[in-house]
């Protein structure tokens, strides 16, 4: 029987070290890599995996900035879309971006589906994507203008799903609320949730680390 080929991305060192190295199980080879923060790295080491391991899917993994209430420092959010926040090429682009090519990219069902039964507590929607780090309540409320219904924010996962399209891999964004983006506390929040073994982010990325041979 064919072995099944996961590829793993992270942004940064503190996630691999948490997430990786990823051992495989008895008919499930993953690779993980280490792409470097924004689009641009994203996209490029995204395309290296597929010319170099040919997954049978690819899951982005990290941290996320919340842009929803209810995603408190250590939810784990499951990207049924990804989003470009910093794509904008005038009002008669329209939903379908520059020239035809999408800001918007959704999961792969069956690995968006699977997850959330093997994650009960995750929360499932949009993830926004640009090269911006948010620390402030502004920020926040220029996304819930482009965006009312995204629920977290990173610099990564839509440049990787559409590489992902592009190819034609399944892709799903797996992320873990790290920081609050109220002007008084987003530093504070942020550095707590990295904090120790028994930190927010070491009991979501072991979640995380749990599920992924399973997928």
């Amino acid at each position: 029987m064919r072995m099944k080929k996961a590829g793993v991305i992270v942004a940064m060192q503190k996630e691999l070290g948490l997430i990786g190295p990823l051992p495989g199980t008895e008919g499930v080879q993953i690779r993980t890599v280490l792409s470097g923060m924004g689009k641009v790295n994203a996209a490029v080491a995204t395309l290296k995996l597929i010319m170099e391991f040919r997954p049978d899917f690819i899951l982005n993994v990290g941290a996320a900035g919340s842009l929803n209430p209810d995603c408190v420092l250590g939810t784990t959010v499951l990207g049924a879309r990804t989003s470009y926040h910093d794509v904008w090429c005038g009002a008669e682009a329209g939903e379908n971006g520059a020239q035809g090519i999408a800001v918007d990219f959704d999961a792969d069902p069956g690995l968006l589906e699977k997850a959330a039964s093997l994650l009960p507590g995750a929360r499932v929607g949009r993830i926004v994507t640009g090269d911006q780090f948010f620390i402030s309540e502004e920020e926040d409320r220029r996304q819930k203008t482009l965006y009312p219904d995204a629920l977290a924010a990173d610099m990564e996962s839509a440049a990787i799903a559409q590489t992902c399209q592009m190819e034609g891999v399944p892709f799903l964004s797996i992320r873990v609320i790290s920081d609050i983006h109220s002007d008084a506390g987003q530093a504070e929040s942020y550095a707590s949730f990295w904090d120790g073994a028994s930190s927010p982010a070491g009991e979501a990325f072991r979640s995380i680390r749990r599920i992924i041979p399973l997928l």
